[in-house]
């Protein structure tokens, strides 16, 4: 079979792709004009781009219809979209403006972000009427059964072991009898999460991130110069960011030296209630103690 092909007619092949084809179907070989069609031919712009070149043999238009074309070309290549994508805007964090301590206590108490706020009998905040100030930030695990009866984070026999702990470094826990203390022996105490629910569960990422943001509502009136975590899931929180890798890790394998949240230093250890049952590991905890103290130190003037 052959085709009987014109130069036009070869040149929109050659431009369609299928230029290698024409020696099967038309048993001939390409022409002088067809070779210099193929070589350095420029890249189509796109077609929103292009004006439209009417064919030569095409009927006349009326002058009418040519500007009505030349418009609707002239308008398409005015709205083209970009090519390339569109940064996506950061979303915007709760805490880019520090809440005042009665406005973040009520959003706490308010707070149904995620699942564990069902059957909570109260939010679980430090017992203080005013806005705290304090170098320190202890930060725990969810609150059990004894914090929430007690209506403070580190309540019972674990939080008798933390005072004692803080008093070895100098350091009280901060309430509403403390506040005339300095700052520098203040230690602000608050728990990854702030409810407990009827049936406890353990909390899962959602739950941890809507906590996060009134942790950082915390941290912008706290304004701590260490921040302590004691226990996985507050490491867990704290370190996500930062070393996300390291939180496959046994947190005996992350303490011991300063991480980072959110510019703050961050110092992991065991929680008092693990230290009750395990006396062997309050050497390691006491070392973690003098580590924070040595950052806080670090960053006074």
């Amino acid at each position: 079979m052959s085709l009987n092909l014109d130069t036009r007619q070869r040149a929109m092949l050659i431009e369609m792709g299928v230029g290698a084809w024409l020696s099967d179907l038309g048993k001939c070989p390409p022409t002088p004009d067809e070779n210099a069609l193929t070589q350095g031919r420029p890249s189509l712009a796109p077609p929103y781009a292009t004006p439209v070149t009417p064919r030569a043999d095409a009927p006349a238009m009326n002058a009418e219809k040519r500007e009505r074309i030349a418009a609707s070309q002239a308008s398409q290549t005015q709205t083209a979209p970009a090519l390339t994508a569109a940064p996506v805007a950061p979303l915007a964090s709760q805490a880019s403006q520090p809440a005042t301590w009665g406005a973040l206590c009520e959003a706490v108490a308010s707070c149904q972000a995620c699942p564990m706020c069902q059957g909570r009998q109260a939010p679980v905040m430090a017992p203080i009427r005013s806005a705290p100030r304090a170098d320190w930030m202890v930060l725990g695990e969810p609150p059990d059964d004894e914090q929430e009866r007690a209506g403070m984070p580190f309540a019972g026999e674990a939080g008798d072991l933390l005072d004692k702990m803080l008093k070895a470094v100098g350091v009280q826990r901060l309430d509403d009898d403390s506040f005339s203390a300095d700052p520098s022996s203040r230690a602000y105490l608050s728990l990854v999460l702030k409810c407990r629910p009827a049936v406890p569960v353990t909390p899962d990422d959602r739950a941890v991130q809507a906590c996060e943001q009134h942790l950082q509502q915390e941290i912008a009136l706290v304004q701590p110069k260490v921040i302590l975590a004691m226990g996985r899931i507050a490491m867990r929180l704290l370190l996500s960011e930062t070393q996300p890798q390291g939180l496959r890790l046994p947190l005996a394998k992350l303490r011991g030296r300063a991480w980072q949240y959110r510019g703050v230093p961050v110092v992991v250890t065991y929680p008092p209630a693990y230290l009750l049952r395990n006396a062997h590991d309050k050497a390691k905890a006491w070392e973690d103690l003098k580590l924070a103290r040595a950052l806080v130190a670090r960053v006074s003037p």
